[in-house]
């Protein structure tokens, strides 16, 4: 008799788990009540999450949303059997573009897509979500596992996160009073990030090194040095704005590098002018510009080369800004200054060298 005419199939059968992923929601509980907040009690199972905004602390709300994934930054991972960091880098991705709208993260969901679940895998990969969700102050409310027999090979899986941030009304970014002669302040990542990984594998084969070598620009192995994950800049950059109200427009350096990410919060008559001689590139960069041939301005266009985020000042509040943010962890320099643009010109100008 054929397996399909037999009596007693059963989903385990079609390749579905039941009783593992029970397992796995058993085991990321903790991960998730660790994310509580003011507004969330930090709990699931429910078929929605509940987010209060009143007992946020908000008076008056506009709500701002933002999804995004980690790429082919999750090939490595699952190469290299390293799962504890991505979710840091799925939360990341979502709540920095929320703080540059002055927004604060509230809560997150996330999509955890696989074509055959390991408990213990999908625990890990939780366990840095919740990480990531402590970091930025927000709750993890929900999420969607899904084993999907098929649609994933071997052990391949996907990753997509969703947060929703507020900010009271009329304090919202970018502020309407950018002006030419503001300074741009950068702000360190913490390497690659999120972004580029496709070329980043690339180089990678190129190079004929192994994910388990020792890594030719830091400590520990190749895998781990490039899976650092995305700094979370959301607490730091929420300090700066309440405490100084001085922060004009912030910037998300991701895919795109500065020529696309600056310009999308300055006024169509402005460009920023930025002084590549101001940024220390991580030895990462180094790395990936000399095996890979890439030439500085394909490096400007791809990765953050050193800069995770940028923030708008005046001349004379730039000083209290970067003070602030320096006190809480970040490494902060003067990047440019915001300058006339030209009919037609570029939204991001280059002046000096970057230092490869």
């Amino acid at each position: 008799m054929s397996q399909a005419g037999k009596n007693g199939l059963t989903y385990s059968d079609a390749g579905v788990d039941i009783d593992a992923g029970n397992l796995m929601v058993e085991k990321i509980k903790p991960h998730v009540r660790s994310t509580r907040r003011p507004g969330a009690d930090g709990e699931i199972g429910g078929f929605g999450g509940l987010f209060d905004l009143k007992a946020a602390g908000f008076s008056d709300p506009v709500l701002v949303a933002a999804n995004d994934g980690v790429g082919t930054k999750l090939k490595i991972a699952i190469d290299a059997n390293h799962h504890d960091e991505v979710g840091i880098d799925l939360v990341a991705m979502c709540v920095n573009d929320l703080v540059v709208q002055g927004a604060e993260p509230l809560f997150f969901l996330d999509y955890f897509a696989t074509g055959k679940l390991d408990p213990d895998q999908g625990a890990a990969i939780i366990a840095g979500i919740a990480a990531g969700c402590r970091e930025a102050g927000c709750a993890l409310i929900g999420g969607e596992t899904a084993e999907m027999p098929g649609m994933y090979q071997g052990g391949d899986y996907d990753l997509a996160g969703f947060a929703v941030g507020a900010a009271e009304r009329g304090q919202l970014l970018p502020a309407a009073d950018v002006e030419a002669g503001d300074i741009i302040l950068g702000l360190s990542s913490s390497g690659v990030h999120s972004n580029g990984f496709s070329l980043v594998r690339k180089i990678v084969s190129l190079s004929g090194l192994a994910w388990d070598a020792p890594c030719p620009f830091g400590e520990g192995t190749l895998a781990e040095r490039l899976l650092t994950p995305t700094r979370i800049y959301v607490k730091p950059l929420l300090k700066a704005i309440r405490e100084t109200g001085a922060i004009k427009a912030l910037a998300h350096i991701t895919g795109g590098g500065f020529p696309e990410n600056i310009p999308r919060v300055l006024p169509k008559h402005l460009a920023a002018e930025i002084d590549l001689d101001a940024v220390k590139a991580p030895a990462v960069f180094s790395w990936l510009a000399r095996t890979g041939g890439v030439e500085a301005k394909e490096m400007l266009r791809t990765f953050n080369c050193g800069v995770g985020m940028i923030a708008v000042v005046s001349p004379d509040e730039a000083e209290a800004v970067a003070a602030v943010l320096s006190r809480e962890g970040e490494t902060v320099f003067t990047l440019g200054r915001m300058v006339a643009r030209e009919d037609g010109g570029a939204g991001t100008l280059y002046k000096g060298t970057l230092a490869l």
